[in-house]
């Protein structure tokens, strides 16, 4: 397992070289980016956080995904600073026997780092800069865990 709060870019294939080890049949990726916003105007995405809150909390959950599935290995990689529209926000990767724990584990993870990881995210546009607030269906992604 490894988890890594980082403000430098990752590499994916890099990253997943020599992921999972022997035995795993499945390994399930994802990865996100920063998106526009509704109004097509961002010029950038400035991510803050609290370095060794967010390494202990990220950290946690992914200890917990290891003890709700069948895992052989997990990746979590989340970026921090400014990032521009099109930039790699954050990774996770799951390695598995089976697809099935793998990909639950990945969807966990993924509503996790959406939802409750001590990330604050601002859009900052030509008009200015706003905090992003919670949303809703992200929190109630969450319930189904």
């Amino acid at each position: 397992m490894r988890v890594s709060v980082q403000k430098a870019p990752f590499d994916l294939a890099a990253e997943l070289h020599g992921f999972g080890g022997e035995g795993m049949g499945a390994i399930v990726t994802f990865t996100g980016v920063v998106r526009d916003n509704a109004q097509g105007n961002l010029v950038a995405m400035e991510i803050e956080h609290y370095p060794g809150m967010t390494q202990s909390a990220l950290t946690q959950i992914a200890t917990e995904a290891t003890k709700r599935w069948s895992l052989g290995d997990v990746l979590v990689i989340h970026r921090h600073g400014r990032l521009k529209p099109g930039e790699q926000i954050m990774m996770v990767a799951t390695a598995s026997r089976h697809r099935k724990d793998a990909f639950e584990a990945a969807e966990f993870l993924m509503d996790y780092l959406k939802s409750r990881a001590p990330f604050w995210k601002k859009e900052i546009t030509g008009g200015g800069a706003d905090w992003v607030a919670a949303r809703d269906e992200d929190e109630a992604a969450l319930d189904r865990w």
